[in-house]
């Protein structure tokens, strides 16, 4: 039997819930629970919410949070970087790794086609316009990620896409306390890239392309062997013989290299353009604080070298966070944060042949880095030094005249940012229930951009050099003033807010270029002597916002809340510009009624439900660039003969009105075994109406595009998340918890029946990233071209389907969503003594990805001198005629056109973070006046499980590679010491 005093004894515990409660002894006798694992204020957890706090267990909205613990020390850059598989319901995606990028975060979905859908950021209760690189993870105490309307309807329009609270640390009563942290850590490639061919496979197969060129009805098989093997490193060929003057013609007209001949050097671009890279990272921070005041003071170093050349990212930060009672109806508080940073960050994420990224990738190693006599040794100048090879011989497809290992170091690209963040507050008492805080807040960013092309070698003599400087100035100020009334009566709580807020962004840019330098090692304009362009322009936007919230409770058990906010948006038309946003929610916590007490099985047991409305204003173009001025009517400006004139840009649309989301969210927390399992279910669904969407208009209008209020987006899904403790003594703890979501994205509505953008269908009952691309069917295995589907209604109206070789003809048909069906995180903790441990494994199940990266180097032929995947070595001949890659061919056959040969599963999981600690005992620092020493190592990326091997998984959210930087694998080594 189970003691009573453990459990209803009607009710059976399995022997797995046994091993959860820590029972010595089951074998007929009576057992004893040790002492609680987990205390009773856990479950009290007080968390940041819109303008305040509030018990966990008591709100009636879906918030989550991440302790300090999880965010501190973790080598990243970027806060968003640390908040993967942490939360359920927010997908991030980490598409670049380029130290100093940040990631995307959406949550609960993409609410929005045109507009952005970016959630929310808020420091330390005011929205933060700053950049996220200016906060140091070691400065976070908590992040809360509010989700449904409850949770976010306060800030009205600006919390649409969801709300990030990041809390900074406090100083605490009692002695001053220093902390210490260094880290010295090493990065490499999180994913090895794409398998390539060796120079001996591409000389044949490339041998084999020009062959099958020359075939026609003119020349046969003989004499197109020969012109093959005659052509392959001169005339059209290759432009270079890696074989030496031994073997003018490597390959024979059997396709076969020549016995005996051996590549003389092996030149893998990989190896000279990335690189291991290092990061140093030095944090400082004093605190301390009285009966009444506390302060706390940080500084802050990185140097986060990229694993490109010349990529990277330093900064130098520091924060100032004092709070006083100055009187006691008096509270204030100043906070203050400043941040230098330097990016250097040479092009690696586009197509130009300039990306660092694609450029590694793209040259075949028999093209060499330095200058090669053709015994293979390399060429010296007058003063014996390697001369770089910049392969004017080269075909275009190779890079021809450009050596990126020789001109990024006498380039420039660099991104220098200073970042202020002020903020103070007045807290007044009128009464013990009567509160009214003022606040300000004041983000300051001031971004210089400086490019700079050589004029001594590269592809920038052609021009003498070019430089081009930018700078922005963004200023944005919030103002807030908020009222509240918290009051118990017998069994009854009410708590009353009411505040007005005033919000103003300031943005100011102005960028020039100029060419034509006279004298090297001079990177400045004035020393440039041509006038390229010089452009700038500014923008201002207001939003003047009212808002309100009641709340209620009877007896600790039933909750209600009702909150409401007028959002006026210079965005909009005088006629539109008022938005009013609400919401409305509940809370019954089920474990204080009697019926459940009496169970003796629940600790905690609550049910919420929410539903109200947001707005969103912030329409972008289709360049991703903000729109602040979509109602006017605005105009391009331009130079005709030397004379000023205006074209029409974008078309005044007045009836331009708010974007509207809508939110249901219904949730169950549990707590059982102890407090030994802990858990929350919800089910959300999140409706986005009246979209803002850039409309596209015929080209003979004289636009592209307007801006119109057309069609809505439901994201539905469940979130699940557990929390367990399965061992917990005095000398070991184990805690494992897990989260995961499940999101489906469905456009309920449009204004016709598509809308076709790039590689993407728009259109009901599909999601907003649904890949409409042609169907790969194979490569005919009579003649080895490429097969695609086509799909044709015959005379009689039936649906006919078939097959073609030219691209051209093929049909597109839906493939697939990039977005996943689940995305979640599992982790571990153990803590032995002085030992402890952590791990965090994140995925995503389903979606699709186009890998248009791996494409580059999968040509037929057609791209002579590119680099080739080893997956070429599988074509099709005809000795191998089931394949699915075609017959190679110096002519184009278009097979790595975007279709669904190249869309991939999306679904991968990554062992994000793993850290090993160790805390000195007492005994060895305590004499040096030290309270904790601790060591560690620990890995970011350490490994990835993924099908397609070479593409980094974490790509852009529409599913679509771009030769981004990948995601780098880092390895840290530090240490804490706290005074």
């Amino acid at each position: 039997m189970i003691n009573k005093n453990l459990t209803n004894p009607k009710i059976w515990i399995p022997s797995v819930a046994v091993f959860f409660l820590g029972i010595n002894s089951i074998s007929g006798q009576s057992v004893k629970a040790k002492k609680d694992t987990l205390k009773e204020k856990e479950l009290e957890e007080v968390v940041v919410v819109a303008y305040g706090k509030a018990k966990r267990t008591s709100y009636t909205g879906s918030v989550a949070t991440i302790s300090s613990d999880k965010i501190n020390n973790r080598p990243v850059t970027n806060i968003t970087k640390a908040l993967e598989g942490q939360v359920p319901g927010v997908q991030t995606t980490s598409a670049s790794g380029q130290p100093g990028s940040t990631a995307t975060i959406r949550i609960r979905g993409i609410g929005s086609i045109s507009a952005s859908s970016d959630p929310l950021y808020v420091v330390d209760g005011i929205p933060f316009d700053g950049n996220l690189n200016s906060i140091s993870p070691n400065d976070i105490e908590s992040v809360s990620v509010l989700k449904d309307a409850t949770a976010s309807a306060l800030y009205g329009s600006r919390g649409a896409n969801g709300i990030i609270i990041i809390t900074t640390k406090s100083g605490k009563k009692g002695e001053a306390r220093i902390n210490f942290n260094i880290s010295q850590g090493f990065s490499g490639r999180a994913v090895k890239d794409y398998e390539q061919v060796n120079t001996d496979q591409y000389f044949q197969l490339y041998w084999e392309a020009m062959r099958n060129g020359y075939r026609s009805s003119q020349v046969n098989d003989q004499q197109a062997a020969q012109m093959a093997t005659d052509n392959l490193v001169s005339g059209t060929g290759l432009g270079i013989n890696p074989y030496g003057i031994k073997y003018p013609k490597p390959v024979g007209t059997d396709g076969k290299l020549l016995p005996g001949a051996t590549a003389l050097w092996n030149d893998d671009w990989r190896d000279v353009l990335q690189r291991v890279a290092s990061r140093n990272q030095v944090d400082l921070d004093i605190s301390g604080g009285s009966e009444k005041s506390n302060y706390f003071f940080s500084l802050g170093y990185l140097d986060d070298k990229g694993i490109a050349i010349e990529s990277g990212f330093k900064k130098y930060s520091t924060r100032l966070k004092i709070n006083s009672e100055v009187k006691k109806w008096l509270n204030v508080g100043v906070n203050l944060s400043y941040t230098n940073s330097i990016q250097q960050a040479p092009t690696s994420s586009d197509s130009n042949t300039s990306n660092i990224i694609q450029a590694a990738r793209s040259v075949p190693s028999f093209y060499p880095y330095y200058e090669r006599n053709a015994d293979g040794s390399y060429v010296l100048d007058a003063a014996g030094n390697r001369i770089y090879d910049f392969g004017k011989y080269r075909p275009t497809n190779a890079l021809q005249n450009q050596n990126l290992a020789a001109t990024l170091p006498l380039d420039k690209n660099e991104n220098k940012e200073d970042n202020f963040s002020g903020k103070g507050f007045l807290d007044f008492t009128f009464l013990p229930e009567l509160k009214f805080r003022s606040s300000f807040s004041v983000d300051l960013v001031n971004y210089n951009g400086h490019y700079y092309s050589n004029p001594l070698i590269g592809q920038g003599t052609e021009i003498g050099g070019s430089v081009t400087k930018s700078n922005s100035r963004t200023l944005s100020y919030t103002t807030s003033n908020i009222l509240t009334f918290d009051k118990k009566f017998g069994k009854h709580h009410l708590n009353v807010l009411a505040g007005q807020e005033f919000y103003k962004y300031d943005y100011q840019t102005i960028s020039g270029t100029r060419s034509q330098f006279s004298l090297p090692y001079y990177y400045e304009p004035d020393a440039a002597a041509l006038l390229g362009s010089f452009s700038g322009n500014s923008d201002k936007v207001s939003l003047l916002s009212y808002l309100g919230k009641v709340e209620y409770d009877f007896n600790n058990t039933y909750f209600i809340s009702a909150s409401g906010r007028a959002d006026g948006s210079s965005r909009f038309f005088k006629d539109n510009r008022w938005g009013k946003f609400w919401s409305v929610g509940g809370s019954w916590k089920i474990s204080n009624e009697e019926f459940i007490k009496n169970l003796n099985f629940f600790n905690q047991l609550t049910l919420r439900a929410s539903y109200g409305g947001q707005g969103n204003d912030k329409l972008l173009q289709p360049n991703k660039l903000p729109l602040y001025y979509a109602y006017q009517e605005l105009y391009k400006f331009y130079n005709n003969l030397g004379e000023p004139g205006a074209v029409l840009e974008k078309a005044r649309t007045n009836e331009l009105k708010w974007e509207t989301n809508l939110n249901l969210n219904v949730g169950l927390e549990f707590a059982i075994l102890n407090n030994r399992i802990k858990g929350n279910v919800e089910y959300f669904q999140r409706k986005s109406q009246d979209l803002l969407f850039n409309m596209p208009v015929a080209p003979s209008i004289g636009i592209s595009d307007f801006p119109a209020n057309i069609g809505t987006i439901k994201n539905t899904g469940f979130e699940f998340s557990l929390f367990t403790t399965p061992i917990r003594n005095d000398d070991f703890q184990w805690n494992i918890d897990l989260n995961l979501s499940t999101l489906s994205n469905k456009i309920t509505k449009l204004p016709k029946g598509s809308i076709l953008t790039g590689t993407k269908l728009l259109q009901v009952g599909g999601s907003v990233y649904d890949f409409y691309i042609p169907e790969w069917v194979g490569v005919d295995p009579g003649n080895g071209k490429p097969l695609w589907k086509t799909i044709s209604t015959d005379a009689n109206g039936n649906t006919v389907e078939g097959t073609t070789s030219e691209y051209a003809k093929a049909t597109r048909t839906l493939q697939g969503s990039a977005l996943p069906k689940v995305t979640g995180g599992l982790s571990t903790s153990i803590v032995y003594r002085n030992f402890d441990f952590s791990g965090l494994l994140t995925f995503k199940i389903g979606g699709k990805i186009l890998d248009t990266d791996y494409t580059s180097i999968m040509h037929n032929g057609s791209a002579g001198g590119r680099a080739w995947s080893a997956e070429m070595l599988n074509r099709w001949t005809p000795e191998n005629r089931n394949t699915d890659v075609p017959a190679l061919s110096t002519i184009t056959n278009n097979w790595t056109s975007s279709s669904s040969r190249f869309l991939y599963s999306g679904t991968y999981a990554r062992l994000k973070n793993v850290s090993l600690g160790y805390t000195l005992p007492s005994d060895y620092f305590e004499k040096l006046g030290l309270k904790k020493f601790r060591i560690y190592i620990q890995a970011e990326n350490l490994l990835t499980f993924y099908k397609h091997k070479g593409m980094d998984p974490e790509q852009a959210l529409d599913g679509t590679t771009y030769y981004r930087y990948p995601a780098m694998r880092t390895i840290t080594f530090g240490l804490q010491a706290t005074l």
